[in-house]
Protein backbone atom coordinates (compact mmCIF):
# COMPACT_ATOMS: atom_id res chain seq x y z
CA UNK A 1 0.00 0.00 0.00
CA UNK A 2 0.94 3.75 -0.64
CA UNK A 3 3.79 4.19 1.97
CA UNK A 4 3.50 8.07 2.13
CA UNK A 5 -0.07 7.56 3.31
CA UNK A 6 1.30 5.16 6.28
CA UNK A 7 3.73 7.84 6.94
CA UNK A 8 1.31 10.81 6.95
CA UNK A 9 -1.04 9.10 9.43
CA UNK A 10 1.08 8.37 11.54
CA UNK A 11 2.02 12.30 11.99
CA UNK A 12 0.06 13.72 14.57
CA UNK A 13 -1.51 17.40 13.29
CA UNK A 14 -4.66 18.96 15.00
CA UNK A 15 -6.39 22.35 13.53
CA UNK A 16 -3.26 25.07 14.84
CA UNK A 17 -0.52 22.36 14.71
CA UNK A 18 -0.02 21.08 11.60
CA UNK A 19 3.51 21.58 12.07
CA UNK A 20 5.21 17.84 11.46
CA UNK A 21 2.39 17.46 8.74
CA UNK A 22 3.42 20.25 6.95
CA UNK A 23 6.92 19.31 7.06
CA UNK A 24 6.79 16.22 5.71
CA UNK A 25 4.38 17.19 2.72
CA UNK A 26 7.02 19.76 1.92
CA UNK A 27 9.79 17.39 2.36
CA UNK A 28 7.68 14.82 -0.54
CA UNK A 29 6.52 17.51 -2.52
CA UNK A 30 9.75 19.60 -2.79
CA UNK A 31 10.96 17.71 -5.97
CA UNK A 32 8.41 18.00 -8.11
CA UNK A 33 7.22 21.47 -7.24
CA UNK A 34 8.18 24.63 -9.83
CA UNK A 35 6.94 26.92 -6.97
CA UNK A 36 6.18 26.74 -3.39
CA UNK A 37 4.67 29.42 -0.99
CA UNK A 38 3.66 28.97 2.74
CA UNK A 39 0.48 31.02 3.36
CA UNK A 40 0.76 32.63 7.12
CA UNK A 41 -1.56 30.37 8.44
CA UNK A 42 0.75 27.49 7.35
CA UNK A 43 -1.25 26.30 4.20
CA UNK A 44 0.81 25.16 1.36
CA UNK A 45 0.14 26.15 -2.16
CA UNK A 46 2.44 24.14 -4.46
CA UNK A 47 2.43 24.85 -8.21
CA UNK A 48 3.37 21.90 -11.07
CA UNK A 49 4.10 22.80 -14.40
CA UNK A 50 2.15 20.65 -17.61
CA UNK A 51 2.73 20.24 -20.64
CA UNK A 52 0.47 23.29 -21.56
CA UNK A 53 -0.88 26.24 -20.14
CA UNK A 54 -3.88 25.75 -18.25
CA UNK A 55 -7.06 27.01 -20.62
CA UNK A 56 -8.97 27.40 -16.80
CA UNK A 57 -7.01 27.72 -13.38
CA UNK A 58 -7.65 24.82 -11.62
CA UNK A 59 -6.84 24.44 -7.59
CA UNK A 60 -6.44 20.91 -5.96
CA UNK A 61 -7.13 20.85 -2.77
CA UNK A 62 -6.89 18.60 0.44
CA UNK A 63 -6.58 19.46 4.17
CA UNK A 64 -3.54 18.44 6.56
CA UNK A 65 -5.26 18.84 9.88
CA UNK A 66 -7.04 15.97 11.77
CA UNK A 67 -9.43 16.51 15.07
CA UNK A 68 -8.38 16.02 18.14
CA UNK A 69 -7.76 18.02 21.87
CA UNK A 70 -6.18 20.25 23.70
CA UNK A 71 -5.43 20.58 26.87
CA UNK A 72 -7.09 23.49 28.90
CA UNK A 73 -6.43 22.89 32.43
CA UNK A 74 -4.39 20.29 35.06
CA UNK A 75 -6.47 19.30 37.93
CA UNK A 76 -5.34 19.36 41.82
CA UNK A 77 -5.40 15.68 41.57
CA UNK A 78 -2.77 15.68 38.01
CA UNK A 79 -5.83 14.93 35.95
CA UNK A 80 -6.13 16.84 32.12
CA UNK A 81 -8.95 18.43 31.43
CA UNK A 82 -9.53 18.91 28.02
CA UNK A 83 -11.92 20.04 24.76
CA UNK A 84 -12.04 19.05 21.47
CA UNK A 85 -10.98 20.43 18.45
CA UNK A 86 -12.77 19.85 15.50
CA UNK A 87 -16.57 17.37 15.84
CA UNK A 88 -15.83 14.34 17.59
CA UNK A 89 -18.65 12.99 19.50
CA UNK A 90 -17.98 12.32 23.32
CA UNK A 91 -19.50 8.85 22.98
CA UNK A 92 -15.65 8.13 21.02
CA UNK A 93 -13.77 8.82 23.94
CA UNK A 94 -13.87 7.32 27.32
CA UNK A 95 -10.59 4.47 27.15
CA UNK A 96 -9.13 6.20 25.09
CA UNK A 97 -5.29 6.10 24.47
CA UNK A 98 -4.01 9.57 23.41
CA UNK A 99 -0.51 10.70 23.12
CA UNK A 100 0.06 14.97 24.51
CA UNK A 101 2.18 17.60 23.38
CA UNK A 102 5.46 17.66 21.72
CA UNK A 103 6.78 15.28 24.04
CA UNK A 104 3.62 12.72 22.94
CA UNK A 105 3.15 11.71 27.43
CA UNK A 106 0.95 8.92 26.55
CA UNK A 107 -2.24 9.35 28.58
CA UNK A 108 -5.96 7.38 28.61
CA UNK A 109 -9.03 9.24 28.61
CA UNK A 110 -10.58 8.25 32.36
CA UNK A 111 -14.23 8.39 33.86
CA UNK A 112 -16.25 6.73 36.19
CA UNK A 113 -15.76 3.22 36.72
CA UNK A 114 -19.08 1.67 35.64
CA UNK A 115 -18.89 -0.34 39.03
CA UNK A 116 -20.12 3.15 40.74
CA UNK A 117 -22.50 4.04 38.03
CA UNK A 118 -26.08 4.34 38.80
CA UNK A 119 -28.36 2.72 36.03
CA UNK A 120 -29.17 5.60 34.65
CA UNK A 121 -25.67 7.00 34.35
CA UNK A 122 -24.90 4.31 32.43
CA UNK A 123 -27.31 4.96 30.13
CA UNK A 124 -26.31 8.38 28.94
CA UNK A 125 -22.92 9.77 27.04
CA UNK A 126 -20.33 10.85 29.33
CA UNK A 127 -20.40 15.08 28.46
CA UNK A 128 -16.73 15.82 28.00
CA UNK A 129 -16.32 17.93 31.39
CA UNK A 130 -16.75 14.97 33.14
CA UNK A 131 -14.01 13.41 31.26
CA UNK A 132 -10.02 14.31 32.08
CA UNK A 133 -6.79 12.39 30.43
CA UNK A 134 -5.14 10.23 33.35
CA UNK A 135 -0.67 10.58 32.57
CA UNK A 136 -0.45 8.66 36.07
CA UNK A 137 0.96 11.62 37.40
CA UNK A 138 0.73 11.67 41.21
CA UNK A 139 -0.86 15.13 41.45
CA UNK A 140 -0.47 18.86 39.69
CA UNK A 141 2.71 19.31 39.79
CA UNK A 142 4.23 16.27 38.90
CA UNK A 143 1.71 16.68 35.69
CA UNK A 144 2.64 20.44 35.06
CA UNK A 145 6.34 19.28 34.90
CA UNK A 146 5.71 17.24 31.44
CA UNK A 147 2.20 19.08 30.19
CA UNK A 148 1.05 22.52 29.94
CA UNK A 149 -2.13 24.15 29.16
CA UNK A 150 -2.58 24.35 25.17
CA UNK A 151 -0.85 21.39 24.60
CA UNK A 152 -2.60 18.96 21.62
CA UNK A 153 -4.03 15.97 22.27
CA UNK A 154 -4.26 13.21 19.57
CA UNK A 155 -5.61 9.64 19.21
CA UNK A 156 -3.02 7.01 19.56
CA UNK A 157 -1.42 6.28 15.84
CA UNK A 158 -1.96 2.98 14.34
CA UNK A 159 -1.96 2.21 10.45
CA UNK A 160 -3.43 -1.18 9.57
CA UNK A 161 -3.65 -2.53 5.78
CA UNK A 162 -5.00 -5.74 4.87
CA UNK A 163 -5.29 -5.44 1.25
CA UNK A 164 -8.75 -4.50 0.94
CA UNK A 165 -9.19 -2.16 3.76
CA UNK A 166 -6.89 0.72 5.52
CA UNK A 167 -7.65 1.81 9.28
CA UNK A 168 -6.00 4.74 10.69
CA UNK A 169 -6.82 7.49 12.49
CA UNK A 170 -6.38 11.09 10.51
CA UNK A 171 -7.61 9.15 7.31
CA UNK A 172 -9.39 12.46 7.08
CA UNK A 173 -8.10 13.88 5.32
CA UNK A 174 -4.15 12.57 5.39
CA UNK A 175 -5.75 10.28 2.44
CA UNK A 176 -6.20 13.34 0.22
CA UNK A 177 -3.29 14.43 1.48
CA UNK A 178 -1.53 11.41 -0.13
CA UNK A 179 -3.31 12.13 -3.37
CA UNK A 180 -2.30 14.89 -4.24
CA UNK A 181 1.25 14.02 -3.62
CA UNK A 182 1.24 11.23 -5.83
CA UNK A 183 -0.32 13.35 -8.81
CA UNK A 184 2.32 16.22 -8.01
CA UNK A 185 4.72 13.40 -8.64
CA UNK A 186 3.72 12.46 -11.91
CA UNK A 187 5.63 12.99 -14.37
CA UNK A 188 3.90 13.00 -17.15
CA UNK A 189 1.23 15.73 -16.47
CA UNK A 190 -0.87 17.59 -18.98
CA UNK A 191 -2.04 21.31 -18.06
CA UNK A 192 -0.24 23.33 -15.47
CA UNK A 193 -2.00 22.97 -11.95
CA UNK A 194 -2.00 24.59 -8.45
CA UNK A 195 -2.49 22.06 -5.41
CA UNK A 196 -3.40 23.16 -1.67
CA UNK A 197 -2.44 21.62 1.50
CA UNK A 198 -4.87 23.73 3.45
CA UNK A 199 -4.53 23.67 7.90
CA UNK A 200 -7.57 24.31 9.52
CA UNK A 201 -10.57 22.31 7.78
CA UNK A 202 -11.96 21.05 11.17
CA UNK A 203 -12.43 24.22 12.72
CA UNK A 204 -13.90 26.47 9.97
CA UNK A 205 -12.25 25.99 6.90
CA UNK A 206 -9.84 28.61 7.37
CA UNK A 207 -6.91 27.71 5.60
CA UNK A 208 -8.72 26.87 2.52
CA UNK A 209 -10.14 30.35 2.39
CA UNK A 210 -7.36 32.21 2.96
CA UNK A 211 -5.68 30.08 0.67
CA UNK A 212 -7.77 30.24 -2.00
CA UNK A 213 -8.08 34.32 -1.62
CA UNK A 214 -4.83 34.42 -2.87
CA UNK A 215 -4.28 31.64 -5.61
CA UNK A 216 -7.25 33.00 -7.43
CA UNK A 217 -8.63 29.99 -8.75
CA UNK A 218 -11.53 30.09 -11.47
CA UNK A 219 -11.95 25.76 -10.60
CA UNK A 220 -11.25 23.37 -8.12
CA UNK A 221 -11.62 19.45 -6.65
CA UNK A 222 -11.61 19.07 -3.02
CA UNK A 223 -10.15 15.72 -2.24
CA UNK A 224 -12.00 14.42 1.24
CA UNK A 225 -13.54 11.10 3.14
CA UNK A 226 -16.75 11.69 3.27
CA UNK A 227 -18.97 9.80 6.16
CA UNK A 228 -19.92 5.92 4.61
CA UNK A 229 -22.66 4.40 7.29
CA UNK A 230 -22.42 1.39 5.86
CA UNK A 231 -22.28 -0.18 9.23
CA UNK A 232 -24.10 -2.23 11.85
CA UNK A 233 -27.43 -1.07 12.54
CA UNK A 234 -27.88 1.09 9.67
CA UNK A 235 -30.59 0.59 6.69
CA UNK A 236 -29.38 0.33 3.25
CA UNK A 237 -31.03 3.93 2.60
CA UNK A 238 -29.60 5.54 5.18
CA UNK A 239 -25.91 4.30 4.21
CA UNK A 240 -24.86 7.99 2.43
CA UNK A 241 -22.03 6.28 0.60
CA UNK A 242 -20.47 2.39 0.51
CA UNK A 243 -16.61 1.01 0.79
CA UNK A 244 -15.58 -0.13 -2.85
CA UNK A 245 -18.25 1.28 -4.51
CA UNK A 246 -15.74 4.08 -5.85
CA UNK A 247 -14.72 7.36 -5.33
CA UNK A 248 -17.67 9.35 -4.38
CA UNK A 249 -19.77 13.00 -5.55
CA UNK A 250 -21.24 15.03 -3.61
CA UNK A 251 -24.25 17.54 -5.25
CA UNK A 252 -24.83 19.66 -2.15
CA UNK A 253 -23.78 19.72 1.24
CA UNK A 254 -24.44 21.94 4.43
CA UNK A 255 -21.64 24.48 3.08
CA UNK A 256 -21.72 23.90 -0.64
CA UNK A 257 -24.04 23.72 -4.29
CA UNK A 258 -21.80 21.63 -6.26
CA UNK A 259 -21.20 22.75 -9.81
CA UNK A 260 -23.88 20.54 -11.29
CA UNK A 261 -21.68 20.07 -15.15
CA UNK A 262 -18.86 19.08 -13.11
CA UNK A 263 -20.82 16.27 -10.86
CA UNK A 264 -21.60 15.24 -14.33
CA UNK A 265 -18.49 14.97 -15.79
CA UNK A 266 -17.31 13.24 -12.60
CA UNK A 267 -19.50 10.14 -13.83
CA UNK A 268 -18.51 10.81 -18.01
CA UNK A 269 -14.92 10.24 -16.94
CA UNK A 270 -15.70 7.52 -15.05
CA UNK A 271 -17.32 5.23 -17.07
CA UNK A 272 -15.49 6.03 -20.07
CA UNK A 273 -12.58 4.79 -17.51
CA UNK A 274 -14.34 2.08 -16.04
CA UNK A 275 -13.99 3.74 -12.75
CA UNK A 276 -16.60 2.83 -10.09
CA UNK A 277 -18.21 6.00 -8.74
CA UNK A 278 -21.51 7.01 -6.18
CA UNK A 279 -23.49 9.83 -5.40
CA UNK A 280 -23.50 11.14 -1.90
CA UNK A 281 -26.63 9.99 -0.74
CA UNK A 282 -27.12 12.99 1.38
CA UNK A 283 -26.92 16.37 2.05
CA UNK A 284 -25.24 17.00 5.30
CA UNK A 285 -21.55 18.09 6.79
CA UNK A 286 -19.14 20.28 4.80
CA UNK A 287 -15.50 20.49 3.69
CA UNK A 288 -12.89 23.14 2.00
CA UNK A 289 -15.81 23.61 -0.88
CA UNK A 290 -17.55 25.37 1.42
CA UNK A 291 -14.45 28.38 1.13
CA UNK A 292 -13.22 27.97 -1.34
CA UNK A 293 -16.19 27.89 -4.43
CA UNK A 294 -17.15 31.33 -2.60
CA UNK A 295 -13.51 33.07 -2.94
CA UNK A 296 -13.72 36.47 -4.74
CA UNK A 297 -15.87 36.42 -7.61
CA UNK A 298 -16.62 32.63 -6.89
CA UNK A 299 -15.16 29.20 -8.13
CA UNK A 300 -16.46 26.47 -9.81
CA UNK A 301 -15.96 23.37 -7.61
CA UNK A 302 -16.62 19.40 -7.28
CA UNK A 303 -15.80 17.63 -4.83
CA UNK A 304 -14.02 14.04 -4.77
CA UNK A 305 -14.12 11.53 -1.33
CA UNK A 306 -13.24 8.63 -0.56
CA UNK A 307 -16.12 6.81 1.97
CA UNK A 308 -14.71 6.37 5.28
CA UNK A 309 -16.13 4.25 7.91
CA UNK A 310 -16.02 6.03 11.48
CA UNK A 311 -14.61 9.75 10.83
CA UNK A 312 -13.53 11.60 13.28
CA UNK A 313 -12.92 8.85 15.53
CA UNK A 314 -10.03 6.92 17.02
CA UNK A 315 -9.95 4.81 13.96
CA UNK A 316 -11.33 5.40 10.47
CA UNK A 317 -12.11 2.96 7.75
CA UNK A 318 -11.21 3.31 4.19
CA UNK A 319 -11.24 1.04 0.57
CA UNK A 320 -7.71 -0.03 -0.80
CA UNK A 321 -9.82 0.31 -4.15
CA UNK A 322 -11.25 3.46 -3.68
CA UNK A 323 -8.77 4.94 -2.77
CA UNK A 324 -6.33 3.79 -5.78
CA UNK A 325 -9.71 4.51 -8.13
CA UNK A 326 -9.59 8.21 -6.44
CA UNK A 327 -6.48 8.52 -7.83
CA UNK A 328 -7.35 7.62 -11.42
CA UNK A 329 -10.47 9.30 -11.32
CA UNK A 330 -8.70 12.82 -9.74
CA UNK A 331 -6.19 12.77 -12.89
CA UNK A 332 -8.91 12.27 -15.57
CA UNK A 333 -10.82 15.38 -14.23
CA UNK A 334 -7.84 17.45 -13.74
CA UNK A 335 -7.21 17.12 -17.22
CA UNK A 336 -10.66 17.66 -18.29
CA UNK A 337 -11.13 20.93 -16.61
CA UNK A 338 -8.19 22.65 -16.88
CA UNK A 339 -7.87 21.64 -20.37
CA UNK A 340 -11.40 23.83 -21.03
Amino acid sequence: MDQILKELCSIRGISGDEKLVQQKILKEIGPFADSISITPLGSILAHKKGKYPAKTKLLISAHMDEVGMIITHIGKEGLLHFTTVGGIDPRVLAGRTVKIGDQEIPGVIGMKPIHVLSAAEREKTVPIEDLAIDIGASGKEEASSVVSPGDSVTFERIFYENGHTIMSPALDDRAGCAILIFLMRKVEWKYDTDFLFAVQEEVGLNGSKTAAFADQPQASIIVETTTAADVAGMAPENRVCVLGKGPVISFMDKRTIYDREYCRMAFEEAKKAGIPCQYKQAVAGGNDAGAIHTSRSGVRTVAVSLPGRYLHSPMSVISCKDYENAKSLITLMAERIAGE
